[in-house]
């Protein structure tokens, strides 16, 4: 479904919390982000609309919103490898809307330098 993530968290570790088992902190790079934009469409728009009518999942929103995440965490990512880090910490994931057909995904945290254990 939708884009993937690009890495795997044992190429790349990523974690909410302020450090991840298994590895240490050797140096901090700073703060990232990542950024994505999207508009439901028309098409999307309409369907929502019938499905909202008798109610349940909007599975064309859902579909979109895990494209955004996906996009936002691999800029996010990308981001965070220029600045010269192997990994994120303490990240956030955060979602408004712009009007009512865009819907805006960040995410932020932490580049890191990190060694295993």
């Amino acid at each position: 479904m939708g884009c993937k993530i690009m890495v795997s968290v044992n190429e790349f570790p990523i974690s909410t919390a302020n450090n991840i088992p298994g590895f240490r902190i050797v140096e901090t790079k700073g703060f990232i982000y990542g950024l994505t934009v999207r508009s439901r469409g028309v098409g999307g728009q309409f369907g929502a609309g019938i499905k909202s009518i008798f109610g349940g999942e909007i599975t064309q929103y859902v579909t979109m919103m895990e494209e955004s995440r996906d996009e936002a965490l691999n800029r996010a990512i990308q981001h965070a490898k220029e600045l010269g880090a192997n990994a994120i910490v303490a990240i956030r994931f955060d979602s408004n809307e712009i009007s009512d057909v865009m819907q805006e995904i960040l995410v932020y945290g932490t580049a890191v330098i990190v060694e295993r254990e």
